[in-house]
């Protein structure tokens, strides 16, 4: 069993060629469309020079072509790497030394981008332009030509080249690229191998049961029994979770559409259109506006049967206000990291109970450290560890690679440094990152807690939290607030409202009203900007003392 993505995507593409594969804006196409057009991308960037093991960068918004660069880079045994769309020019030119990238795929608003880093490319051979109605033009073009590589139109790409499904066999070793996003350091590339990320992330495994797929045929045959579902991926496919998500809804035969942008109300719009079943988003970021929008609208979310939040804090008041306006709709939330992938899932209802972060059934093969190394007890804190299908490392880095991982009683285990808390009953209570984790006085406090308890301030639309230095305490606690629009700042009344959901040594002391909160295009938070925003500002009179 060779288990590699494009194996199982062409699985897929065989058993439902007349089945809309994708949809994004007013454009569709099936199964059989998408099998075709990702061949002949593929064949376009062999005949570009790329092969097995090299890496072609993603640098565009959702879009059906983004879908296509994705399995075309499968179907050539290489990788491809995302590349956030927000970054500028430096970043960019980051990722492409950092990646190693020998072809890249972008929208052509970000043309003047990538021919400015173009002279600093030397291992860059092609690059294939999405027509995105931008009209951005390549006003540096002769930095393609310094570079020396060509570039092409994605339609033209397409048209000259094979749609035939004539490449050579693939391996489950085949390596799959994802960059993390960055937010306390440089973007790190995690390497996964074919059949482990599937197994991990892309549906070779039953999240609820734990019961691993019995061939890589079998996704594909339980997409013949039910017809398919309609799935909204909200989220960018820049961002890993978004990525395999979609890929293995490609695998189960379902039909995938994307938000080119995220608007909460088009959201909703396209629920009623293509009656969507199944939304998918990127913790509060995206779920607070979208059900906000909802509240305030008139729309049509009958056929909706799940909501699903992964990668980001996902707040109880924002929950509570899910499963309020969508009592119908089962709210889940999973957690997991790109070097580890799934490491559990909860169920929300209503009036469950808030134990300081969400609290989840572990997965298959996922178990706490102590600081010892050895695995945690009940009542117990430490660091979430994940045996089994586990990634190969980070691209390049021997030495994290080294440090990401643990070998407790002769197996091994990748350790991100997420902390969590086992509860009696043997499930686990996500506590966040412990490279964010504020050391105030001795005591731990776990940012993605305050900002929960931020959230549920009714005058409070966004919060982050960050530790930063103090002389008696060595850290103190501190927060960005987006207030809602018109609301005043007060902070006795929020201090007031805190001191009923957390401990006094958990306040914030300082406090930084904020127009908008500084957040990844996928609505994870940017502690960089952050902790720039805190050095040149002043914050608010002290909060708690």
């Amino acid at each position: 069993m060779a288990a590699n993505l494009a194996d199982l995507f062409e699985h897929a593409a065989d058993a439902f060629a007349g089945r809309t594969a994708v949809a994004c804006g007013d454009r569709a196409v099936t199964y059989r469309e998408l099998e075709e057009r990702a061949n002949r991308l593929a064949h376009h960037l062999a005949g570009t020079g790329v092969r097995p093991g090299d890496h072609v960068g993603l640098y565009a918004r959702n879009s059906i072509e983004a879908t296509e660069a994705l399995i075309a880079v499968c179907k050539l045994r290489a990788a491809a790497v995302n590349i956030n769309y927000r970054y500028v020019e430096n970043e960019l030119r980051y990722m492409v030394a950092d990646a190693d990238l020998v072809a890249l795929v972008h929208d052509r608003e970000f043309g003047p981008l990538v021919a400015a880093i173009a002279p600093d490319a030397p291992g860059l051979r092609a690059t294939v332009v999405i027509e995105d109605g931008s009209g951005a033009g390549l006003a540096a073009g002769a930095g393609y030509a310094t570079a020396g590589y060509a570039t092409a139109g994605y339609d033209q790409a397409l048209a000259g080249a094979s749609p035939e499904r004539d490449f050579g066999p693939r391996s489950g070793d085949d390596v799959y690229v994802i960059y993390t996003g960055g937010t306390t350091g440089y973007p790190k590339g995690v390497m996964w191998r074919s059949e482990d990320i599937w197994r991990t992330l892309a549906g070779g495994i039953d999240f609820v049961t734990g019961v691993p797929m019995a061939d890589e045929w079998e996704q594909s045959r339980s997409g013949q029994e039910g017809g398919g579902l309609v799935r909204l991926c909200a989220a960018p496919l820049i961002h890993g979770a978004a990525q395999v998500a979609t890929l293995g809804a490609l695998f189960g035969g379902d039909t995938v559409v994307l938000a080119r942008r995220f608007d909460p109300d088009e959201a909703w719009r396209t629920i009623e259109r293509h009656r969507v079943n199944l939304m998918l988003v990127i913790g509060d970021a995206m779920a607070r506006p979208l059900i906000e929008a909802y509240q305030a609208g008139s729309y049509d979310a009958s056929s909706l049967l799940s909501l699903s939040s992964s990668a980001a804090l996902f707040s109880p008041a924002v929950k509570e206000a899910c499963a309020a306006a969508l009592p119908n709709v089962i709210i889940t939330e999973s957690i997991g990291a790109t070097e580890t992938g799934f490491t559990g899932m909860t169920y929300f209802s209503a009036g469950t109970a808030h134990r300081g972060g969400p609290t989840v059934t572990r997965g298959p093969d996922t178990i706490v450290l102590d600081d010892a190394g050895r695995p945690a007890g009940p009542g117990q804190v430490g660091r979430i560890a994940r045996g089994g299908h586990v990634p190969l490392g980070y691209y390049k880095d021997p030495v994290k690679t080294a440090a990401m991982f643990a070998e407790v009683d002769g197996k091994r285990y990748a350790v991100p440094g997420d902390y969590a808390r086992v509860e009696e009953d043997g499930r686990l209570t996500l506590l966040g990152r412990g490279n964010t984790c504020v050391n105030t006085g001795g005591e731990k406090v776990y940012p993605e807690e305050v900002e929960g308890a931020l959230k549920a301030h009714p005058d409070v639309f966004d919060a982050l939290v960050i530790g930063v230095p103090d002389d008696r305490l060595g850290q103190r606690v501190a927060a960005l607030v987006q207030l809602r629009d018109g609301r005043p700042a007060d902070l006795a009344a929020l201090e007031a409202h805190l001191r009923g959901l957390i401990a006094g040594y958990k306040l914030p002391r300082s406090i930084w009203p904020v127009d908008a909160i500084g957040r990844t295009a996928a609505g994870k938070a940017n502690y960089g900007w952050a902790h720039e925003y805190v050095a040149s500002h002043l914050p608010a009179e002290p909060v708690a003392t």
